[in-house]
């Protein structure tokens, strides 16, 4: 058995990851019924990765900021600039990509609503519902994985802690450290994880659904590739100086690729933080920033909510000027934000950026429901674009070099 760990260790999570991916599309695709029962161990992973996430965040909040020196360097506000600025730009351009490739969508009028699903009847419920998780129960925040107010708690609790004494303070890192090797463990199963996600997911979906989409699926992924190979790298470059493209495929494999697959930025949260602590950045500025960022960080859902958006006017024959479509933009902007705080996420907040065009809402949940038929590439995409920007932001922030950050990866391994 020891032997066994030692190679699987050996040959490393992104390539153990690929063949599981391998494995499970041939097993989804020839064997049904073998890949829908296969579904469990992904579901097991999925859940594993929820349950640690929440106590991960509450403990290293609370123990980097209980243990913060005056002086010390950290790099939150840069980060969570870069966050509102990358999702307004992935925003633009879903607007700019919507003029260049109009999609009509198909059977828009037959297609039935999802009536179950109340969206959000504005932007004021949005931001309020975003500021209310701030002071939700600290129990019920964790319970819930309400990481607005995990944040807020592990803080407000963290700086009390800084007057505690020194033994009480080291409990809180010991704490921390023991949850962050949970994590670690369970991130080890991740190539099990994933190859019973995707056999379950070929053998119920086999994408025959997906086909009538194909140019919507082209046009929102195309944003959100664009996004991640072009946009993101440029302001890395802007802001390092170097070339970005190293850090940002290290991103994109050991976040994007986990995040594609268990479409749950918060399930990301751990490997997140565990390819942070990898690149060596400081515990102080990830512990916060990473799960701020799987609540704020969202262009992925502001594309979705753009191209979704327009292409409804379009089929529609509505006009939409230059004005109103910067309009949309900051709409989308605020609204991914917000989107952590509205149950099912971006595609909810779709009816709120249709009523700017004045689309009834009726047409707009059956736009909501044609996301729900395409969520299984989309969502996919949206949080591997979200989750791994997340990391690169925050790396971005870091005074270190990425030369040196992938150094110092290299040796971690």
């Amino acid at each position: 058995m020891r032997a066994i760990i030692d190679m699987y260790n050996r040959i490393g999570l992104v390539p153990l990851i690929i063949v599981g991916l391998v494995l499970g599309v041939l097993i989804g695709w020839l064997i049904p019924s073998v890949g829908i029962m296969l579904g469990l161990l992904g579901s097991l992973f999925v859940g594993a990765l929820k349950a640690v996430a929440p106590v991960l965040v509450f403990a290293l909040v609370m123990a980097a900021i209980s243990q913060h020196q005056s002086g010390g360097k950290v790099h939150v506000k840069p980060v969570i600039v870069m966050y509102v600025f990358g999702t307004f730009l992935a925003a633009l351009t879903a607007v700019t990509a919507s003029f260049l490739f109009p999609t009509e969508l198909i059977g828009l009028n037959t297609i039935e609503a999802v009536a179950d699903r109340a969206p959000p009847s504005g932007l004021k419920e949005v931001l309020t519902t975003l500021l209310m998780n701030l002071v939700d129960n600290p129990v019920s925040a964790i319970a819930n994985a309400n990481y607005m107010g995990i944040l807020a708690w592990a803080i407000i609790i963290g700086f009390a802690l800084r007057q505690a004494s020194e033994s009480t303070r080291t409990m809180v890192s010991d704490m921390a450290e023991a949850i962050s090797s949970v994590v670690r463990f369970v991130i080890a199963f991740a190539p099990i994880g994933i190859f019973g996600l995707v056999a379950n997911t070929v053998a119920e979906t086999g994408f025959e659904a997906l086909k009538g989409y194909a140019h919507l699926l082209t046009v929102l992924v195309g944003c959100m590739l664009f996004i991640a190979l072009v946009v993101n790298p440029v302001i890395v470059a802007v802001r390092k100086r170097e070339n970005p493209y190293p850090l940002v495929f290290k991103c994109l494999r050991e976040s994007g690729i986990t995040a594609f697959f268990t479409r749950s930025s918060a399930a990301n949260i751990p490997v997140n933080m565990n390819l942070a602590a990898k690149l060596g950045l400081h515990e102080d500025t990830y512990s916060v920033t990473l799960p701020l960022g799987a609540t704020i960080n969202m262009a992925g859902a502001a594309i979705t909510i753009n191209v979704l958006t327009l292409a409804a006017a379009h089929t529609l024959g509505v006009n939409v000027d230059f004005g109103s479509a910067l309009l949309l933009s900051v709409i989308a902007t605020v609204s991914a934000c917000g989107a952590s705080g509205v149950a099912g996420g971006s595609l909810l907040l779709i009816p709120l950026a249709c009523s700017l065009f004045n689309i009834p809402n009726d047409i707009a949940m059956q736009v909501v429901a044609i996301g729900f038929i395409i969520g299984v590439v989309q969502d996919s995409a949206e949080t591997a674009l979200n989750s791994s920007t997340d990391v690169l932001f925050t790396a971005t922030a870091d005074p270190k070099s990425i030369r040196d950050m992938l150094n110092t990866s290299k040796s971690a391994v």
